[in-house]
């Protein structure tokens, strides 16, 4: 590298330092309601800096703002993990229903499928409870916003 008058200039090494740095500060001091909005707004627009935060909101950028809906959010995996469990029932119930026939005279192992049957009527119910719930809780909670 070479300076403006020819001679070469020695590279110090460290941070190539910026074209236009920001070196101009303000400070501002908020109330502890103002603060808790201030961190409210914050966290919503799910930026990890605050001074660039503050600097998009002062200069009218477009902030973009997540809400995230925990109770649906724990709803869904609740349910997602009571679809698995289902899932389970369904590929236990056709191993037993194997092992009855085998294992068992075929008067005996009626007798055993119709318990089983009267239980397979009972979680047919549930189900459709929680289908009867879920549809519920999808119109009381997750509202669509235009």
């Amino acid at each position: 590298m070479m300076d403006q008058n020819g001679k070469r200039k020695q590279n110090k090494g460290g941070r190539i330092p910026k074209s236009d740095p920001s070196i101009h500060r303000h400070v501002f001091r908020l109330t502890d309601e103002e603060n808790a909005r201030f961190l409210a707004l914050f966290e919503a627009s799910g930026m990890n800096n605050k001074a660039k935060f503050i600097i998009s909101v002062l200069f009218g950028k477009e902030i973009k703002t997540v809400k995230i809906n925990k109770a649906a959010m724990d709803y869904y995996m609740r349910l997602t993990t009571l679809y698995g469990q289902f899932r389970a029932v369904g590929v236990n119930y056709n191993q037993i229903v194997k092992l009855l026939y085998r294992n068992f005279s075929e008067k005996k192992a009626a007798a055993y499928l119709y318990k089983l049957e009267k239980q397979t009527t009972e979680m047919a119910k549930l189900i459709q409870e929680m289908m009867n719930l879920t549809q519920e809780f999808e119109t009381k909670h997750l509202k669509k916003e235009p």
